[in-house]
């Protein structure tokens, strides 16, 4: 059995009944419609999806980062202050 990650669950049908109304009830929340009983889709809000965005770039940004920073710490060269 898969897991559900929303409060609300829909059929297909129920959401080409009355998308709206479906979206209403949310509140703002994700919604999972289900094929066949299991997980389909998500509908998420535009702001939530557009957060989300921001968080994966942010995540790859900080992978990024974190690489560069090991390799170049490995390519680093020891300098004391008096030897400036």
């Amino acid at each position: 059995m898969e897991m559900i990650l929303s409060p609300l669950a829909a059929s297909i049908s129920e959401l080409q009944k009355d998308p709206l109304a479906l979206l209403e009830e949310a509140n703002g929340e994700p919604v999972v419609i289900l094929y066949d009983n299991r997980p389909f889709v998500y509908l998420v809000p535009a702001d939530v999806y557009e957060n989300m965005l921001k968080l994966i770039e942010d995540y790859k940004l900080d992978k990024m980062i974190r690489e560069r920073l090991a390799k170049e710490k490995d390519d680093a060269i020891a300098v004391s202050l008096e030897n400036l």
